[in-house]
């Protein structure tokens, strides 16, 4: 009796392995029938960030000619974000021209984990030219100079931008912001003046000291400054407001101001230089040959209204132990969206990671129909990502971005991809373990295409004149 009844358990005990085996092979066979979803933009706006239905199956074999290997072995830099410049034109209009209920609606889409999972924002410390009229946190009326910083306010900003702010960091409490001046203070300038001149050199001291009193302030917020830059566009004395700052002066400010009062204040947010176009590589390399500056600096940003991107690699190759930011590309009312939509993704989203950039941001959130508010001077025809009148319309820029952010997650790695004329490409290994592929189909037809991954492979065909996001899992 004892006997029979182990027999029992032994063969119920068998019953319920194979069952269990069963069910683990049945679950493994659903989780690798589908091996891959893909989002697709095209020129002519038929697709915009929109989920291709069938789901891409692991092949052992290519099916296509063109092959893009993906080697996770080949590891480069890590991402911090993608995302785009919160003007304080921005602010005002998501602020001001929407309801609570559609402003809520569209942060939650640029923000959250269910929308495009923006995770980094580019300020201005101050108004920049996107703001509906230049100042600065210490401007003067009958005064000549405020070297105590008594008069500094950042009043104007907690009228829009801060409470934006707010609102977004409860989204997305791990978003990075950068801060970036477009001026110092008139009375601390060679012309008075908030655009054009120069920083006197007396006012070093008091500029630095005014960039502490900027991070503490909006510490007290509930707002931290990850990184800040120097000078939007140093080399630019045309925009409305604008600085001169010469890379020597960079050099000067940052080793012996800056960076020593940062240090003595406990102040933890990175110090990026340049910050300017990438045709003078030599202005960032030369600042980082300094090697008391340097200690102080955590890397350069770019733009790239003149020069070619892979310049960021030149500076990448002098100082590697520095990191690169893309921090500023517009698009223009008189642009085109397939054109910009192939450019853009080209040179920024897969020029700028391939040549080293951890952040990839577009210039800028949110414009009117009238491409407003900006400054006597400043901007008159720069397309937001958002235009915001009557209603929502999103722009070529969103798509640019929405393609890398809402895939591409902070901590992302960038790895190797086979480089393949027509089909520019880039890879990430995200913090999930997930192969995120965005490539570039630069011809007028559809094309086929095989991406490998180790021993397998994933055959798709890309549409004419599009980009596509792929996510291997």
């Amino acid at each position: 009796m004892k006997l029979k009844t182990i027999t029992i358990f032994c063969f119920s005990l068998l019953i319920i392995a194979a069952t269990l085996l069963g069910s683990c092979k049945k679950e493994a066979g659903q989780l690798t029938s589908g091996a891959a979803k893909m989002w697709v933009t095209t020129t002519d706006k038929s697709n915009l960030l929109q989920e291709i239905s069938t789901r891409l199956s692991w092949e052992d074999s290519a099916k296509h000619s063109v092959i893009i290997e993906i080697d996770s072995s080949q590891k480069f830099q890590e991402i911090d974000g993608f995302g785009f410049a919160l003007t304080g034109g921005s602010a005002y209009l998501i602020q001001n021209k929407l309801t609570k209920t559609e402003r809520d609606i569209l942060l939650e889409d640029l923000f959250s984990e269910n929308g495009i999972g923006v995770s980094y924002l580019r300020i201005s410390l101050g108004a920049s030219d996107l703001d509906d009229h230049a100042f600065t946190y210490d401007d003067l009326n009958s005064e000549k100079t405020d070297e105590k910083l008594e008069k500094f306010t950042i009043g104007l900003d907690k009228v829009n931008l801060i409470p934006l702010l707010k609102d977004i960091l409860k989204i997305n409490p791990s978003l990075k912001i950068m801060a970036s001046p477009w001026s110092a203070p008139a009375w601390m300038k060679t012309n008075s003046n908030l655009k054009g001149g120069s920083l006197k050199r007396e006012y070093y001291q008091t500029y630095a000291n005014y960039f502490v009193k900027y991070i503490n302030a909006m510490m007290q917020e509930g707002i931290t400054i990850n990184t800040i830059t120097l000078q939007n566009e140093p080399e630019n004395p045309n925009n409305n407001p604008s600085m001169l700052l010469t890379a020597d002066e960079e050099v000067l400010f940052v080793k012996n101001y800056l960076g020593p009062t940062f240090a003595s204040a406990s102040i933890q947010t990175k110090i990026i230089v340049f910050d300017h176009n990438a045709d003078h590589p030599n202005y960032p390399i030369s600042i980082l040959n300094d090697t008391e500056a340097s200690t102080y600096i955590d890397g350069s940003a770019f733009h790239l209204y003149l020069g070619n991107v892979e310049a960021l690699s030149q500076v990448h190759s002098a100082h590697p132990s520095k990191n690169l930011y893309f921090t500023e590309q517009w698009t223009g009312a008189k642009g085109e969206f397939g054109g910009d939509l192939k450019w853009h993704t080209k040179n920024l989203i897969i020029g700028a990671t391939q040549n080293w950039a951890r952040a990839v941001l577009e210039w800028n959130l949110a414009a009117d129909p009238t491409f407003g508010p900006h400054t006597d001077g400043g901007c008159t025809e720069c397309l937001g990502a958002l235009t915001i009148g009557a209603s929502v319309t999103k722009n070529v820029s969103y798509y640019i971005i929405a393609h890398a952010s809402k895939f591409v997650k902070p901590g992302s790695i960038r790895v190797a991809s086979t480089t393949i004329k027509d089909f520019p490409n880039v890879a990430f290994l995200t913090p999930s373990g997930q192969k995120v592929l965005i490539v570039l189909n630069e011809s007028n037809q559809p094309k086929k295409i095989s991406v490998k991954n180790g021993l397998r492979f994933i055959s798709t065909t890309l549409n004419a004149n599009s980009v596509s996001t792929l996510v291997l899992y």
